[in-house]
């Protein structure tokens, strides 16, 4: 490849315009820019690091897994089928087709934060001298595969680059979690990969998939779920593997948040029903709610910290589900009430010792009206960093000012990354680094924090509180 000018990332980006509060950010940034990196939740294949194979082309990296990536593209023109959406492995004819698309159309990113992790991976990461563009398509893509055909661009090398400390996977609950067990089994392996308990789909009976999918609940369990007091028992063993496993948390995400709880009797009478497909849609609902209300009680039971990212309408375009299935670039934020949905569950477990309950949300509306005083109350409560359409910068700093003057820093989860795009693991942690320096530097400026607390701070919320939050 022809080496023109290296493409440059500024070393001040994202940081604060004013030059005093730049300054300031610098050293906070700096203090926490080296440090390692801690992931509590993502969507990383375990089965990667595993086989520690050389990634397979350039599209396959950076595009195919990744609805961010997709999303903006398709809303251009370009269909899925271009884009080879899920594909996992393409020729490199191919592959080099679905690189093109990305290319050409480069400023269709401009002001995303999808744009800043790309341009950091191609140049921290690949090296790669300049921007994408129709002219250079090429080029890069040829740079690409050099790289990716180098033993440093394997997965176990770039996770041991990144100074991963620990990665969360998310997983079913029906997994047998052989991967996990097989990578903590290798000798050569140092690393750390823990699994994540994801039981949505065997809670709510309204899936037209449920009556097969406690069936398999069922089996992997080795409990029998014709009756609902078995199905919970199954959720119970399936929890404990998991555990086994090293996980340290489970993860939610249903229309909302609602856990009003049943009796024994009528969940019980409403499994029955849903089982013989004859509950109606209200029941249904009522059943899920209760159900979160007892993956509560069982998080109390064997420690695993309880997040839930509600409120997404998924698949929200059926022909692209039915077509490319899930995780494709349609799943659209709704609007979300927490305060009187969750209070059940914190009335009955918001004091108990070990419960920690990390709320994250699509609805900006909600940070300081709902889950800020709800945190600087609860001590099971912790409010989730923005993730997702709101892991932008300027949604983070909307966050850190929304929120601050209530809870401070220490009832926030640390930073989640939420990706499936491996190599973008750093490039997000390192824009939320700086995102919050950057406002701790405006509360040194103001003299409302001196700088090495605000220092501290960041380190802080950069690694340990993580850690502390999901039990790692």
């Amino acid at each position: 490849m022809s080496h023109g000018p290296q493409w440059p990332l500024d070393p001040d980006r994202l940081l604060p315009a004013e030059p005093a509060q730049r300054a300031v950010a610098r050293r906070i940034h700096r203090a926490t820019a080296e440090l390692p990196i801690v992931s509590p939740h993502g969507h990383v294949d375990p089965g990667l690091l595993l086989r520690d194979e050389p990634f397979a082309d350039p599209a396959t990296l950076f595009i195919t897994p990744d609805h961010y990536v997709t999303r903006l593209l398709h809303a251009d023109g370009v269909s899925l089928d271009d884009l080879a959406a899920g594909a996992t492995e393409l020729s490199e004819d191919r592959s080099r087709q679905v690189w093109r698309h990305l290319c050409e159309r480069w400023t269709l990113l401009a002001g995303t934060s999808v744009r800043t992790w790309l341009e950091a991976e191609l140049v921290d990461i690949f090296e790669v001298p300049e921007r994408p563009s129709a002219g250079s398509a090429d080029r890069i893509f040829d740079h690409l595969c050099e790289r990716l055909a180098e033993p440093t661009y394997r997965p176990r090398a770039l996770f041991e680059r990144f100074d991963i400390s620990v990665l969360a996977t998310t997983d079913d609950p029906c997994s047998d979690l052989a991967d996990h067990a097989a990578l903590a089994a290798d000798p050569s392996w140092q690393g750390r990969v823990v699994p994540t308990f994801r039981p949505d789909r065997y809670l709510e009976p309204e899936r037209s998939t449920w009556v097969d999918d406690v069936a398999r609940l069922g089996e992997a369990a080795g409990v029998e779920v014709g009756h609902y007091r078995g199905y919970v028992a199954a959720l119970e063993e399936r929890r404990r593997l998991f555990v086994e496993r090293g996980a340290t948390s489970a993860d939610h995400s249903h229309a909302d948040v609602g856990c009003a709880p049943l009796t024994d009797a009528e969940a019980g009478r409403i499994y029955a029903a849903a089982l013989a497909g004859s509950a109606t849609e209200a029941e249904a609902t009522a059943f899920r709610r209760h159900m979160l209300g007892e993956m509560a009680r069982m998080s109390c039971d064997d420690g695993l910290a309880m997040t839930i990212h509600p409120a997404v309408s998924r698949n929200h375009h059926t022909p692209t589900f039915e077509r490319h299935g899930p995780d494709t670039g349609h799943d659209i934020p709704t609007t979300v009430e927490f305060t009187r949905a969750l209070r059940p569950m914190l009335e009955r477990y918001g004091t108990h010792p070990g419960f920690h309950l990390v709320l994250f949300t699509l609805d900006e509306t909600v940070w300081s009206r709902e889950l800020a005083p709800l945190a600087g109350f609860y001590p099971s409560v912790f409010v989730g960093v923005p993730w997702w359409f709101l892991d932008a910068p300027d949604a983070m700093r909307r966050f850190r000012e929304a929120i601050t003057d209530t809870v401070g820093f220490s009832r926030t989860s640390g930073f989640v990354d939420d990706t499936r795009a491996f190599c973008s693991i750093p490039a997000r942690h390192d824009t939320a680094r700086r995102i919050d320096a950057g406002y701790l530097a405006q509360l040194v400026v103001e003299h409302r924090l001196d700088e090495d607390e605000a220092t501290a701070i960041a380190i802080d919320i950069a690694g340990d509180q993580a850690r502390r939050v999901f039990k790692l």
